[in-house]
């Protein structure tokens, strides 16, 4: 798995100074590019946002670079890092490699195709209603604080992306969203979304909403889930309800 220090690493080395991107028309396949796409939403989305323009002086989405024009020299970079600079060198296989370039160099047309948007008002009245989202999932402070907090959610997730968390939420589930079981000493079980972690103590918070602080020292058993508890919408929502929840959710800034 590619981590986020990877692609932030890399732009900001990459980044100032504009290169424009080669033409590598049906150079790439969909499958690269798709591959791509989840690794770069897992991991990377965070610092660098749904159009990869989130760093200042950098545009990953517009094929601006310093030090690099072609894909190998992309490839030497990533997999080589570039000394006296924070860009470390990483070891990807070379089908994970092959779909972290192919979705870069195609991240303007992948994320602006294939999902269609519709109605936020009719997505709004889905979330509240039928969706019934506001159960785990809280906005400019109305909801639930079980599960992440989507009131900037539009900025930080592109309407593909927000699809295919709708989808299988579990498949494209940040690594910071993960949920925890910690197990005490005592016996006690207590599951929950992690809120902060250090070296001596654990904080999170369960379906309840309670707030629970621990010491890792009490812990018998302490695991990372991989499963989200996020259900499918897939057969919940038809075509056109889909549409307009991300239209919804699309709308959601964060304040101004």
């Amino acid at each position: 798995m590619l981590p986020s220090s990877l692609l932030l690493c890399a732009a900001v080395a990459l980044g100032t100074m504009t290169a424009y991107a080669q033409d590598h028309a049906g150079h790439y396949t969909p499958e690269a590019i798709e591959r791509g796409s989840r690794l770069y939403g897992a991991n990377c989305a965070f610092c660098h946002g749904p159009n990869g323009d989130s760093i200042t002086g950098v545009d990953l989405k517009s094929g601006k670079f310093r030090n690099a024009t072609s894909d190998e020299d992309l490839a030497k970079v990533i997999t080589n890092g570039l000394p006296g600079t924070a860009m470390p060198p990483h070891k990807l296989n070379t089908t994970e490699l092959d779909g972290v370039i192919a979705y870069v160099r195609n991240m303007r047309e992948f994320s602006s195709t294939g999902v269609a948007v519709g109605d936020a008002a009719r997505g709004k009245a889905l979330y509240a209603g039928t969706g019934a989202c506001a159960t785990c999932h809280r906005i400019d402070g109305v909801g639930s604080r079980s599960g992440p907090d989507l009131s900037d959610i539009g900025s930080i997730r592109s309407a593909a992306q927000l699809q295919k968390t709708l989808l299988d939420p579990t498949a494209n589930m940040l690594p910071q969203n993960r949920s925890v079981r910690a197990v005490t000493k005592a016996g006690q079980t207590i599951t929950g979304r992690r809120l902060n972690e250090d070296s001596y103590t654990l904080q999170l918070i369960d379906s309840k909403e309670n707030l629970v602080s621990l010491e890792k020292s009490q812990l018998r058993e302490f695991t990372v889930l991989k499963t989200s508890p996020m259900p499918s919408f897939k057969d919940k929502l038809n075509a056109q309800q889909l549409s307009d929840v991300i239209a919804y959710l699309l709308t959601l800034k964060g304040a101004n």
